[in-house]
């Protein structure tokens, strides 16, 4: 399982910011030879009833942010065929310095076709999937700059475009037990491109740019070293398999093609148009250059007006009455069925439990449930996947801030009949721009050590995570965030629903 963040493209351009989102979440674990059958969507934004006059110079309407990014985000799921199991937005005025866009996807395969190796001399790199654009170029470190108004008019060429069906190819293709079980290495194309994706599967490597597929002529060696087009993949094969499994892909319709040779120089090197244009030692490499240290000041937490003393959607009322009315009508409150009516949630049939339940249908589950997919046969062996997430919370105290998501995953869990003891856990950091300032590194060192502190009284481990700090607009920064997913397996006869 994994999650993935695409604020900064889904800020910039909402569908496909959105939809790539998703995509690239989807190749992480399909690079390790696994299938993903469902998705999650948590989403962060302000206020999007606020009108076009009181938008924020070099922003978006907050309007056409939410609709556009669940219009790809929900596109790219429903094309590829992965059912979304759970859809959230998140509501929160400070949401409006940079959007927060998370898909959470599970995954899984047969033991047998996972295959971990290490890339030998002669082995050969295969590029496999889509073809290079340049779009995406850049991507990797626009999405860690803090955003100027004039962002929305010069990074559009940072997001890339998404493609599903070539993605669902490689789906496909990764099922196939003989090809799965050629490839020694396998990593995604996601920041950085070919010189990383590549770059990174041996430790000596002869890449020809030359070689690799693209959109259209006129790119140089450093868009194509660089281009982040997304459904591509880098597979490590031995050198007799190349022609079997460039077969096997064309039965797919997918691009396969030679780009790279492993080698026992100890340098990476990348060729473009018979010359070298990179000649890189591996070892300096791997240094990965100069240590960094900055100071940490955690500001102490406001004991006397705590969030749970002050619950900021009843201030100002006094009755039960009053407190009930003006709960309802908080934006957090409102119903998200036309949100989640977007999203396919029973493509592959092995949907458990429906996003909505109750006797009306109209009361959101706790979390999202699925049979694993077997080819051939049948099992009640499911998985759950929940999240915990308060904005409010971190506002008044990071580090409680990332403890209740912990606890709020963990319990959503044990509520649909999973077992706390045997859940495991990835979390997903969102802070504002840190720059040197040790009050801001505060915020995010808060919450990893709340994060630790309901980790170890539950003893359950996080496996996995994604950070972005990048959260800022002028003087505007978003929630502290840590959004806690839970995982666990469970008997799909076992499963309590809403």
């Amino acid at each position: 399982f994994k999650n993935e963040t695409h604020n900064h493209p889904t800020e910039i351009e909402p569908f496909g910011g959105a939809a790539t989102c998703l995509g690239g979440a989807i190749r992480d674990p399909l690079s390790g030879r696994s299938y993903v059958y469902q998705a999650m969507r948590v989403t962060g934004a302000a206020d999007p009833r606020t009108p076009l006059e009181e938008t924020l110079p070099g922003k978006l309407m907050q309007k056409k942010i939410v609709t556009e990014a669940a219009n790809g985000y929900s596109s790219y799921g429903n094309q590829i065929g992965l059912t979304t199991g759970q859809v959230a937005e998140v509501y929160d005025p400070d949401f409006v310095a940079k959007r927060m866009e998370i898909g959470a996807v599970i995954a899984a395969a047969p033991k047998e076709n996972v295959v971990r190796e290490r890339p030998q001399a002669g082995d050969i790199i295969v590029l496999l999937g889509g073809k290079t654009g340049r779009d995406g170029c850049g991507g990797a470190t626009g999405s860690s700059k803090e955003h100027s108004e004039e962002s929305i008019n010069t990074c559009s060429a940072e997001v890339q475009k998404g493609d599903a069906p070539n993605e669902r190819k490689i789906q496909r293709f990764f099922r196939n037990k003989e090809a799965a079980q050629m490839i020694k290495r396998c990593n995604d194309f996601g920041a950085g491109g070919v010189c990383v994706a590549i770059g990174e599967i041996a430790e000596s490597l002869d890449i020809n740019l030359d070689l690799v597929p693209k959109k259209y002529d006129g790119l140089d060696g450093t868009e194509l070293a660089i281009s982040e087009s997304q459904e591509r993949m880098a597979v490590a094969i031995a050198a007799e398999n190349k022609d079997r499994f460039i077969e096997l892909a064309k039965e797919e319709n997918l691009t396969a093609t030679h780009v790279a040779t492993v080698t026992d120089t100890g340098y990476m090197r990348l060729f473009w148009n018979g010359k070298a244009i990179v000649d890189l030692k591996r070892a300096f490499l791997d240094t990965n250059g100069a240590k960094q240290k900055t100071n940490v000041v955690v500001e102490k937490v406001d004991e006397e007006n705590t969030f749970f003393d002050n619950v900021e959607i009843v201030k100002g009322a006094n009755t039960i009455e009053e407190k009930f009315h003006k709960a309802l009508s908080d934006l957090n409150t409102c119903s998200q069925k036309g949100l989640v009516e977007k999203f396919d949630t029973s493509i592959g049939g092995n949907t458990v439990v429906m996003p909505f339940g109750g006797k009306y249908q109209a009361t959101p589950e706790q979390g999202m449930v699925a049979k694993i997919p077997v080819l051939g046969g049948e099992t009640d062996t499911s998985t759950i996947m929940t999240y915990g997430y308060n904005p409010k919370i971190g506002k008044w105290s990071p580090y409680h801030g990332a403890l209740y998501a912990v606890v709020e995953s963990v319990a959503k869990l044990v509520a649909l009949g999973g077992n706390y003891a045997t859940t495991r856990l990835t979390f997903q950091e969102y802070f504002e721009r840190l720059g040197k300032s040790p009050e801001r590194w505060g915020k995010p060192f808060a919450a990893l050590l709340g994060a630790y502190y309901a980790q170890e009284q539950f003893e359950i481990p996080a496996i996995g995570g994604k950070d972005s700090m990048s959260g800022t607009f002028k003087d505007i920064d978003v929630p502290p965030t840590l959004v806690s997913f839970a995982v666990d397996t469970v008997d799909a006869k076992n499963v309590v629903t809403s």
